[in-house]
């Protein structure tokens, strides 16, 4: 069962604009690397679990009955999509800027997110918005897209200039492990593909 909150947000997400096209342009992606990892990653969720960036929802069929999930997003057109999955865990959807969680603080026990830190206008406000929501010993979960290592650095430092002027709000080359780190949360595991571009942390608070 999922339900919708829409909270006041004004601002228009450059993800409002492709939401009806964006499953389908990740297919491939989806079938070479995420989605495997998205099998493996978010699944094992347990308890209060705030999923930052849900988009369209693709992560939802894949909580198991034992997680309470709120997902939140600042498109309220991907929320759209995300409220007609089908789920096995009670689903709450949320309006939301990760930068301004509108929840109390330590209200969840883990934080999740795919492909979201990318695009995050302030990545270090909205980590800081994590830890505050998070219960103490809480957990952090990402599946994102990072600036690599090696020829993965160089090709999304090359890349991004263009990337940038197409996308508007996503970057391809976020330091996103080192920007957990900056804002103190302690990293426990760093799984690593497609030459360090695509990575799942985990951390705790």
């Amino acid at each position: 069962m999922v339900t919708y909150y829409a909270l006041c947000i004004t601002q228009m997400s450059m993800f409002d604009q492709v939401s009806s096209a964006y499953d389908q342009g990740m297919r491939l992606l989806e079938r070479l690397i995420f989605g495997r990892l998205r099998r493996r990653t978010f699944p094992p969720l347990r308890g209060d679990v705030l999923e930052l960036g849900v988009g369209t929802g693709v992560n939802l069929s894949l909580y198991e009955p034992g997680a309470r999930v709120t997902g939140c997003d600042a498109s309220r057109e991907m929320l759209g999509w995300a409220s007609c999955r089908r789920t096995r865990a009670p689903v709450t959807l949320v309006h939301a800027d990760v930068q301004r969680l509108p929840f109390a603080n330590a209200s969840f026990s883990t934080v999740a997110g795919s492909l979201v830190f990318c695009s995050v206008a302030d990545p270090g406000r909205g980590l800081a918005e994590v830890r505050r929501v998070l219960r103490p010993g809480g957990r952090l979960v990402l599946l994102e897209h990072t600036r690599g290592s090696g020829l993965g650095a160089w090709l999304t430092d090359a890349l991004q200039p263009l990337w940038q002027t197409w996308s508007r709000e996503c970057h391809l080359n976020r330091e996103t492990t080192r920007n957990v780190m900056k804002a103190g949360f302690r990293v426990q595991r760093v799984e690593r593909r497609a030459l360090g571009i695509v990575q799942v942390i985990e951390a705790i608070v």
